[in-house]
């Protein structure tokens, strides 16, 4: 079977039946790799930050959601971000807007299937941004908070729990332990690792590491997929362990991290957040999206002297008066800023408890 058509036949629907995977045919061109394309699409609905997934088909492989996905053609995508849309528009009936190039990922045993036969897959993975009206047009697939992939990242109302009752004691167990022969070989202490990218003892919690924080679990042998990868972290560890976020197929939950500490960054020195705002918005709702993609809580007045006073917003002269309130005013993105700034985001300051 040609591989190309196996994979499309794969990844083309948001449900496969368990009867039409067949297992790969031997290659002997053991340097042989296929080009995917992954989609981390993010908005915000709610208040809350959703990315969009392919629900994994009941009885099939138990091993989580996916991002929407597929091959890359030479033959029918004149580009590898138009063979991305095109993909993304099949499985979900989405049209994307805003799209840029995240990293490529390309670790063997990505995609590892039974004796490790099939092409190797290296993924190009992109993030797209889209606004809660494009949002709710979707056909296909589903939104789902990515606090639910990620929990330890929501402090919107303070440190999350499973940091102190879960993640932490672990990590601090796993930092002295001896370490495996098959653990890489890392220039930073463990001890250290922890610190930097958990803010414990002593350390200072930076949101946009938010992958640094995943991988580090996923060394410790401490989520879902590394258990399924067979990673020796993982058999370590005598008795139950908690399950640390919904787990996804493939390594999706890593591109997803990614996307995540990728767009935490961005919206400091790109007016991204305004992509996933409608035309008009109130700065209550402007502040709500913002603490929505960052994590922790934002103080109000200081939030709107920093809008305005950069000159990112303007107001439209009219108010919404369904606010549950008094009736606030409507702003809107003023793209000039663009023009006048190198790096006009929101440059924000969390308040963390």
């Amino acid at each position: 079977m040609n591989p190309e058509a196996n994979i499309k036949r794969r990844f083309r629907t948001q449900e496969l039946d368990a009867d039409e995977i067949q297992e790969p045919a031997p290659r002997s061109d053991a340097a042989g790799v296929e080009i995917g394309l992954n989609a981390a699409i993010v908005a915000v609905i709610d208040d809350e930050p959703v990315a969009l997934v392919i629900r994994e088909a009941e009885g099939a492989t138990g091993q989580g959601d996916m991002l929407p996905f597929g091959p890359f053609s030479p033959i029918a995508h004149r580009t590898l971000e138009s063979g991305l849309r095109s993909w993304v528009a099949e499985q979900t009936g989405l049209g994307l807007g805003y799209v840029e190039q995240l990293y490529t990922f390309g670790d063997r045993g990505r995609h590892a299937e039974p004796g490790d036969q099939s092409l190797h897959v290296v993924s190009i993975g992109y993030l797209a941004l889209t606004e809660t009206g494009h949002a709710r047009d979707l056909q296909h697939g589903a939104w789902r908070s990515w606090y639910q992939y990620f929990p330890w990242e929501d402090w919107r109302k303070g440190r999350p729990e499973i940091l102190a009752a879960e993640i932490e004691p672990r990590l601090r167990d796993w930092a002295q332990r001896p370490a495996l022969r098959s653990a890489p070989v890392r220039p930073v202490p463990r001890e250290d690792r922890i610190r930097i990218c958990f803010g414990i003892d002593g350390g200072t919690w930076d949101e946009e590491k938010v992958l640094d924080r995943f991988e580090l679990l996923y060394e410790a042998g401490l989520v879902d997929e590394a258990r399924r990868d067979g990673r020796e972290a993982s058999s370590a560890w005598t008795g139950a362990l908690p399950r640390l976020g919904v787990s996804m197929q493939f390594d999706h939950r890593r591109i997803l991290a990614t996307a995540i500490g990728r767009v935490r960054a961005k919206i400091k020195y790109r007016p991204v957040i305004f992509e996933l705002m409608p035309d008009d918005f109130t700065l209550f709702e402007l502040q709500k999206t913002v603490e929505a993609i960052l994590g922790p809580h934002l103080h109000k007045q200081n939030f709107r002297r920093l809008v305005e006073s950069a000159g990112l917003v303007e107001p439209t002269g009219d108010v919404k008066t369904q606010t549950g309130g008094r009736p606030a005013k409507l702003f809107r993105f003023r793209r000039e800023v663009v023009l006048e700034r190198p790096a006009p985001g929101v440059r924000v300051k969390a308040i963390r408890s």
